[in-house]
């Protein structure tokens, strides 16, 4: 099977996206520290809810191991808030509404539904070094245990 998306080794896709609280990030800015990048298809549904709640219990965890952690989907800003809200979220959201970021790092795919195709975020984690090269990738992620094994990663284990 070939290997979609940038592979650990590979230089991370740089950018720049609005974050939930207000202003951007941009992801060469954080160099020097690793960086968590968990890509969800969409705010206030089951398991991306669970997923970004599972990172903002653990957020103290990621920051105590020198790790920033960020959700990205292709909601606007003003889904973000609602949803960080709704849901006490403490995890930091990125908007990419016009998809570029998706793009680069190959999770906006063909999905199939009930025998119905449709294009949508894959949910997928990188893991990104503090040089900024890609560290370790999880693909088609299952949430339960997924936030777990991203910090066993983080801390080495």
């Amino acid at each position: 099977m070939s290997q979609i998306g940038p592979q650990p080794g590979q230089p991370a896709p740089d950018f720049t996206l609005p974050v939930t609280g207000g202003g951007e990030i941009t992801l060469s800015a954080l160099r020097g520290a690793p960086v968590v990048l968990f890509f969800y298809p969409r705010d206030d549904t089951p398991g991306c809810t669970k997923e970004s709640i599972g990172f903002s219990e653990r957020l103290s965890d990621f920051a105590e191991a020198g790790v920033q952690v960020f959700g990205i989907s292709r909601d606007s800003m003003d889904k973000h808030d609602k949803f960080a809200a709704k849901h006490a979220l403490t995890v930091p959201l990125l908007s990419d509404t016009d998809g570029a970021v998706t793009e680069a790092y190959e999770v906006w795919v063909e999905k199939n539904m009930y025998g119905k195709k449709s294009m949508g975020i894959e949910r997928a984690t990188y893991l990104i070094d503090a040089e900024g090269q890609i560290a370790q990738v999880w693909r088609k992620v299952k949430v339960p245990g997924h936030v777990d094994a991203v910090l066993d990663a983080v801390r080495g284990a």
